[in-house]
């Protein structure tokens, strides 16, 4: 049987018995009452501690955020104190039509207070109850009174008449006029109506319209949610504010709960509606997620202008400094004004968007910084053909332009480059000790050896979807840059693709799907949000296709940040740009790390030789086996063009290098007795020249 026992406050508790079954409409305890533990009142605490208000404001912890703050203050006050200033001789007008009703309404009340008019209901009800006692205190007390406010009276008009002769006769004229109209001042007060205020209500402009709880609240109202609905409306549980509504930088900063069950995506979804709702231009508005809280956790963003034409903080890099692309490089803003950075290293980049809205100029103001980082290698391809790179070729490993079979062909052979330097930088670093390498990929100390060729890598290719595309180097350039955005962010190789057609042939899924960091301007669809932002990020609410005609440089950007950010890009146009590749090509002079094109080299070419054909040639028959550092100083005697870059790295880097570009062909590399020029033995890395053989057998086959 089940025993029950009943609790103090109506609860009932059910006392299983083991030998029987639990009786039906029993009542079992979910939430077991029970003494706090000291550990549930550490947490507590703890929890009552992140709450807490900061005892410093948040806009005073930034001075940027606290010249706005005050900047918008006196905007907001000089501009009511102007609204009531040019509206002074209406006010005068208001005031002389109002002073005689005020002057007859002072006249009443004086003789009220003079006559004792405020006894005279006590008075009268004595009379009417006929107590005779009380009715002749109240009139002696009233005669009394009368007499006195009478002297008072006449003593002050008195007063009054000599200040006022000695006043016409001995001052100015305009005192005259001063006092004139302080007394129909004074009586136009007296007379304004309680429903008729004097002064006008100042229609402050939308840039400087405070933001109130009653407007968000309102707002959130007008989206057609019903759970919002539900929770502002007879007997809901309202909206609340975990914290007040206040100045954030250029704008207003409402930290919202929303009711149980909403999401912040849903608001994000809806954010034209929620501008309607705070007649707000959309360009004003700006929803966010709190990643470190609920998803019910809302910060609404209100600016005081639109984005677009908000004045944007200068670049940090525009007139000075150097970066190192081991560190967050400066990007541009988001919509509060607050600088974005971005960290390349160990990421990749797509952009994508329409054609026309700053795709080409946010892919610049990136490489304009990694330009200002004197070890880095840029190798730069511009599809398009306008030149809205040609301000970095002074600094370019590779360089080239247009939609031509010449371009494509010398990205082509670039990214050949490239992917083979995969296999060499992964054998450099596996042959480190692991001190110098302890995670397996490149650092700043290891990429300041030029001894190992480690130095960061940049391959950026705008307009990538002519390549990707094209018949005849399309399938090759995917295989490369496939194998280089998989491997190459350890290694210090950094992959930038911007396109204005992102779809399955123009970008091939596995490169975008391995791109970290995505920045999408403005696009027409949610197929072309997903393919660059990522799938499913259009239903969560990021779009990319709520930005109007006038947004350029404006764009989603996700992979900076925990959570996706609004971001707008630095503006730099052609002649800053010039000016500040000049500035890099100054640091890479003095570093002496210029190199390729930048000091004359011969740009890349598509390769047009055979490896596995040009190894046997400098090889014989009687040389079974050969080293690998010794074969490259031949092959770079054979096809200078082809193999020249090759004879100027160290012996470990030839080694490396080679080895990499025939394990594509399956010729597997070992340790090889040999002599070196000095005649003393000794173990390297080699190769068996029968593989080699076999190798180029089985591929003409």
């Amino acid at each position: 049987m089940i025993a029950t026992e009943e609790m103090q406050d109506g609860m009932v508790i059910a006392l299983p018995d083991e030998a029987d079954d639990v009786l039906e409409g029993t009542v079992l305890l979910v939430d077991q009452p029970h003494a706090p533990e000291p550990m549930d009142l550490i947490a507590e605490l703890a929890a009552r501690r992140q709450e807490r208000s900061p005892l410093i404001p948040v806009w005073l912890k930034s001075r940027a955020d606290a010249l706005q703050v005050l900047k918008w203050q006196a905007e907001h006050t000089g501009y009511v104190l102007a609204y009531h200033v040019l509206r002074g001789p209406k006010y005068a007008v208001k005031l002389a039509a109002r002073s005689p009703a005020g002057a007859w309404r002072l006249l009443v009340e004086l003789l009220r207070w003079l006559f004792d008019m405020e006894g005279r209901p006590v008075r009268r009800a004595a009379a009417t109850k006929e107590e005779a006692t009380d009715y002749l205190a109240l009139s002696r007390q009233r005669d009394d009174r009368v007499k006195a406010r009478l002297w008072t009276v006449l003593v002050g008009a008195i007063t009054l008449l000599l200040v006022g002769i000695f006043v016409a006769v001995a001052a100015p004229t305009w005192a005259h006029w001063a006092i004139v109209g302080v007394l129909v001042s004074a009586a136009g007060l007296i007379g304004s109506p309680a429903d008729k205020p004097l002064l006008d209500r100042a229609v402050v402009p939308s840039h400087v319209r405070k933001l109130t709880s009653d407007q968000v609240v309102d707002a959130l109202g007008s989206l057609g949610i019903s759970a919002i609905n539900q929770a502002i409306g007879k007997n809901g549980r309202g909206i609340t504010f975990p914290a007040p509504i206040m100045r954030d930088g250029p704008g207003w900063r409402a930290e919202v709960d929303l009711p149980l069950g909403v999401t912040v995506s849903e608001v994000l979804d809806k954010r034209d509606k929620l501008a309607s709702g705070l007649r707000r231009a959309l360009g004003c508005v700006w929803p966010e997620p709190v990643s470190e809280e609920h998803p019910g956790r809302l910060v609404l963003w209100v600016g005081d202008q639109e984005m677009r034409n908000a004045r944007q903080p200068a670049w940090p890099l525009l007139k000075s400094g150097q970066v190192s692309l081991f560190d967050p490089i400066p990007y541009g803003s988001d919509q509060r004004g607050r600088p974005i950075k971005v960290l390349l290293m160990f990421a990749n980049v797509l952009i994508g968007s329409m054609p026309r809205y700053g795709k080409t100029f946010a892919l610049r103001v990136l490489l304009l910084a990694c330009a200002l980082d004197p070890l880095a290698e840029l190798r730069l391809f511009e599809l398009k053909g306008t030149g809205d790179l040609s301000a970095l070729e002074k600094v370019a490993h590779h360089y080239a332009k247009g939609a031509t079979d010449s371009a494509k062909a010398a990205c082509v052979a670039s990214l050949a480059e490239v992917y083979a330097e995969l296999d060499r930088r992964a054998e450099v670093i596996d042959g480190l000790p692991r001190h110098q390498a302890p995670e397996f990929k490149v650092t700043p100390e290891l990429a300041a050896r030029r001894d190992l060729g480690l130095h960061p890598t940049v391959v950026a290719i705008d307009e990538c979807q002519e390549l990707f595309s094209d018949d005849e180097y399309g399938q090759e350039a995917a295989k490369y840059a496939t194998a280089i955005i998989k491997r190459g962010p350890a290694l210090g190789i950094i992959l930038i693709l911007a396109t204005q057609r992102p779809d399955k042939d123009s970008l091939p899924k596995a490169i975008s799907a391995n791109a970290g960091i995505r920045i999408c301007l403005r696009v027409m669809g949610w197929q072309e949000n997903d393919m660059i932002l990522g799938t499913g990020m259009h239903q969560a609410g990021v779009k990319a296709t709520m930005f109007t005609l006038n947004d350029k440089g404006i764009s989603w950007a996700v992979g900076i940040a925990e959570d996706p950010l609004i971001v707008r890009s630095a503006y730099l146009d052609g002649p800053t740009s010039e000016l500040i590749a000049e500035r890099a090509y100054q640091l890479r002079l003095a570093a002496g790390t210029l190199s390729g094109q930048a000091i004359g080299q011969e740009p890349a070419k598509r390769a047009s030789y055979d490896l596995l054909a040009d190894v046997l040639t400098v090889t014989t028959a009687k040389e079974e086996k050969v080293w690998n550092s010794t074969i490259v100083d031949r092959l770079a005697e054979l096809r200078p063009d082809a193999y020249g870059q090759w004879a100027g790295l160290e012996d470990d880097a030839k080694t490396a290098t080679l080895t990499a570009r025939l394990k594509e062909y399956g010729v597997k590399t070992e340790d090889t007795w040999g002599r070196d020029t000095a005649g003393k033995g000794r173990n390297r890395k080699g190769f068996n020249r029968a593989d080699v053989a076999e190798a180029l057998a089985k591929r003409k086959i």
